[in-house]
């Protein structure tokens, strides 16, 4: 293979480096193109003032951000007890489901009704029967509490989920490995841990980064039960102040947290891609 003797690459690797630069400086131009655009364009359409005093509204995005931002809080509290009660069952429901003995056979039926039910049902319902039916069996405070039974409506919910991610990454796990500990004479339970478990568990963390991403965006459906957070506040001052633009300043609060995570889930998969070729 030919090697340019100046910059010590192949032809092939200057063609790729020329077509890279090339696919960057197009997609460039497109997006430059597509804002100026919409920036040029959607003031010309006759009801923009309406729409920008409505949703656009500086001086009330400004007043109303740092209430929004104390709402948020609550977003972030049910968030950090809910991801690892998720974590836990959602691992506790995949060895269910993997359970290969007769004696587990009830745990692996278990196992599969609870994934279906629970993703075959949205999150709001579930978020509407648990927060609304548990609380109206009379229990005592806090025992009533809508943060309570909204968190356990996600946990039930993504616990589902994150189960089958956690089961697609056990059975990515080649037999070959399963024999081998069996001949070293390792039990079930040595062999899933010390085995099986962390090559399955390292090869879906990025989905469950994306199952993160979500659950913190869904953390907003438990506003439909009471909780004030981030989405039921902004709602509290559309009421108040007659406008949509609280709204806005909530997208932009969600938009700052799920996008790095966003971003850096694309990265663990790329990175995972990169290390199995």
């Amino acid at each position: 293979m030919m090697k340019n003797n100046s910059a010590g690459l192949t032809a092939r690797q200057l063609y790729e480096q020329k077509a890279k630069r090339k696919s960057t400086l197009i997609a460039t131009l497109s997006s430059l193109v597509a804002i100026v655009l919409i920036v040029v364009l959607v003031p010309m359409t006759p009801g923009w003032e309406r729409v920008k005093f409505s949703f656009f509204n500086s001086e009330i995005l400004i007043d109303t951000f740092p209430g929004l931002l104390k709402a948020f809080l609550w977003d972030v509290a049910i968030f950090l007890w809910c991801a690892p009660a998720i974590a836990i069952i959602g691992l506790v429901i995949a060895l269910f489901r993997d359970a290969r003995a007769p004696a587990l056979f009830p745990l692996r039926v278990f196992g599969i009704l609870y994934t279906d039910i629970f993703r075959g049902v949205p999150v709001i319902l579930i978020v509407f029967l648990i927060g609304f039916g548990v609380p109206g069996l009379g229990l005592q405070r806090p025992w009533n509490s809508p943060y309570i039974w909204g968190s356990l409506a996600l946990i039930l919910t993504y616990s589902a989920y994150v189960a089958e991610i956690f089961r697609a990454g056990i059975e990515s796990v080649h037999n070959s490995q399963r024999a081998a500990a069996k001949s070293l004479g390792l039990s079930h339970g040595d062999m899933m841990r010390f085995v099986v478990l962390p090559q399955a568990i390292r090869r879906v963390v990025p989905a469950n980064m994306n199952m993160l991403v979500a659950l913190q965006k869904d953390v907003a459906l438990l506003s439909f039960i009471g909780p004030v957070e981030l989405l039921r506040q902004a709602g509290v001052y559309k009421s108040l102040l007659a406008n949509f633009t609280p709204y806005v300043g909530a997208a932009i609060i969600f938009l700052a947290v799920t996008i790095p995570l966003t971003r850096y889930a694309d990265h663990l998969i790329a990175k995972q891609n990169k290390a199995r070729s």
